[in-house]
């Protein structure tokens, strides 16, 4: 772990950031988006730009946070970005939305995953196999169990290894008779389909974690220099592993065969390892995911305990035991991630977190154009980091949220419904809550 020399050995180095982002992203997304966007695109091409499109957005996501970051290095993310640029209100909407939907229910779809994978090898009920994983991991962390950054850049490590693994074997030791890359008429049209913008939110999600590193800001050495390269390399890492792997299911799976399925891990381990390799695979992608899961409990009352910073009224969700683990806010997690598994199908909470999520990213990068022009006077001649190719880079990051969004509302309503439903909890909350020793920091006006 880096330690970042004069800022202190606690903190963490550029290194250990990059493996932060690439951890945070690689994970359930990439092994069951693929199954979604095939049932609603036939287009091999179509598909694949769908991840390098995604990618390329995210990558300018990355960098315009990065400005965020380096100037406001505290930990807590887009809920102390928010209450910065526009008002408390809109931070506090945020980190609601990050202590309910943003870790839970990905720990949900990771379970749920878990239990598709798992159930491909020993035929267990899936709902079973992910409550029990929730329950078993939620109990360890009850206790004290920590994973730091060691264990993170292993995890990393695991699901780099397999995912390069599994596209070299997927490439040079199988003939594939099922893969066409064009760009005809046909092609074209998918791309212009309202069901693309729709499959968008799949890719999306994979993607998400991108903006892991500045939930730690406050942990990271040289943070004006750090964090712009940690989460610019770990998103270009991601992107390209993504767009390969994908490459190689389309290459030995026709996409018909990959159309509404969620395993699409051991589908294509199938075609290339055969049986009992499609197996192995699965238990491999299982452990990933287990890995996944874990670092979500972990890391998710991280935002509860920085708004109990701000919100006398929240403290108790983040009081520690004994064992110095924040019990309230863990319980609070997987009990919400428990309900979506029993009350949900695995498309809708993907379809729910993106709507969801996507509406807090895009206000937060939507925030560096009030930021510039509030703080232009005091922050014009330094020499902190500034968005890459300002402001081409966040406007190509809004339009396209705003494009997925649109078509997200109007093809996948009852999801979209739901999100906007916890925002406006959040908002209610916020009145609810005592605010009288809130620590009101917006920016002031130049």
């Amino acid at each position: 772990m880096g330690n970042g020399g004069s800022n202190g050995k606690n903190k963490i180095g550029l290194i250990s950031a990059i493996c932060v982002v690439v951890a945070s992203m690689i994970g359930t997304g990439v092994f069951t988006g693929l199954g979604f966007q095939a049932a609603g695109i036939k287009s091999v091409s179509a598909l694949l730009l769908l991840w390098l499109i995604s990618g390329v957005v995210t990558i300018c996501g990355a960098l315009t946070y990065a400005e965020l970051a380096t100037h406001m290095p505290r930990s807590g993310g887009e809920y102390h970005y928010l209450s910065k640029i526009y008002h408390p209100i809109v931070g506090f909407m945020s980190g609601w939305i990050s202590l309910t939907v943003g870790f839970a229910a990905p720990i949900a779809v990771s379970a749920m995953a878990f239990g598709f994978y798992i159930s491909k090898i020993n035929q267990m009920d899936k709902a079973l196999l992910a409550t029990c994983l929730i329950t078993g991991l939620t109990a360890l962390n009850l206790f004290g169990l920590k994973t730091g950054s060691r264990f993170h850049n292993l995890a990393t490590i695991f699901n780099v290894v397999l995912i390069i693994t599994f596209i070299f074997a997927g490439y040079f030791f199988v003939e594939s008779k099922h893969f066409q890359l064009s760009f005809s008429r046909p092609d074209l049209s998918a791309i212009m389909d309202p069901a693309f913008a729709v499959s968008l939110i799949y890719a999306s999600f994979a993607y998400s974690g991108w903006n892991s590193a500045a939930y730690i800001a406050g942990e990271v050495s040289e943070p004006e220099k750090n964090l712009p390269k940690a989460l610019f390399f770990g998103t270009l890492i991601v992107l390209v592993l993504y767009l390969f792997l994908n490459f190689i299911f389309l290459y030995n799976v026709p996409v018909e065969d990959l159309a509404g399925r969620v395993e699409i891990g051991f589908i294509a381990g199938i075609k290339v390892f055969g049986l009992v390799g499609g197996k192995m695979m699965a238990l491999l992608i299982s452990l990933g995911l287990i890995a996944s899961v874990n670092a979500l409990i972990i890391t998710g009352p991280r935002v509860s305990q920085t708004m109990g910073e701000d919100y006398p009224a929240l403290k108790k969700i983040s009081v520690n035991n004994r064992f110095r683990s924040p019990w309230i806010a863990i319980l609070l997690q997987s009990f919400i991630a428990l309900s979506l598994i029993y009350t949900s199908t695995f498309e809708s909470v993907i379809t729910y977190i993106g709507f969801t999520i996507n509406l807090s990213t895009t206000l937060t990068v939507a925030g560096v154009f009030i930021f510039r022009l509030r703080m232009e006077k005091k922050y014009g001649n330094k020499k902190e980091y500034r968005t890459w190719g300002y402001p081409f880079v966040p406007v190509i990051f809004i339009l396209q949220q705003c494009w997925m969004l649109f078509y997200l509302g109007k093809e996948k309503s009852e999801a979209s419904l739901a999100g906007l439903i916890t925002v406006a909890i959040g908002v209610l909350l916020y009145f609810i809550v005592d605010r009288k020793n809130h620590k009101r920091e917006v920016i002031d006006m130049p």
